[in-house]
């Protein structure tokens, strides 16, 4: 089993929502950060969000104010939940997980060591 999997991602109108989910099988998930990050296509992979073991959560401001970015410890799931999807939004959506020697992580992709293998999000106009 690949230690993070992301559901199904979608396609929306612009102005839409979605929520992605990613089921993290690493021991000691809630003691990791964990992030979202996406790359669309012919760019960079950007983080958008990440939570801190405590909760805590830091959102990139060309996501602020329309995603949120929860954790469930008990079911091992971290969340995305995407309002107000422009088309610029689109890409392939990524999770990912730090080591547990990462006591606060950041958007940097470099904090982190498990990735998922993206979901597709597709919004348009």
């Amino acid at each position: 089993q690949a230690p993070l999997v992301e559901s199904v991602g979608g396609s929306v109108q612009d102005g839409g929502s979605l929520r992605l989910s990613c089921v993290v099988s690493i021991s000691y998930y809630s003691s990791r950060c964990v992030g979202w990050f996406r790359q669309a296509s012919g760019k960079e992979r950007e983080g958008l969000a990440v939570i801190q073991s405590n909760g805590t959560t830091t959102y990139v401001d060309a996501v602020k104010g329309r995603f949120t970015i929860s954790r469930a410890n008990a079911k091992n799931t971290l969340y995305l939940e995407m309002h107000s999807l422009k088309p610029e939004d689109t890409a392939m959506y990524v999770c990912a997980a730090a080591e547990l020697s990462i006591s606060w992580c950041g958007t940097n992709e470099r904090d982190f060591r498990y990735w998922g293998q993206g979901t597709q999000v597709t919004v348009s106009s």
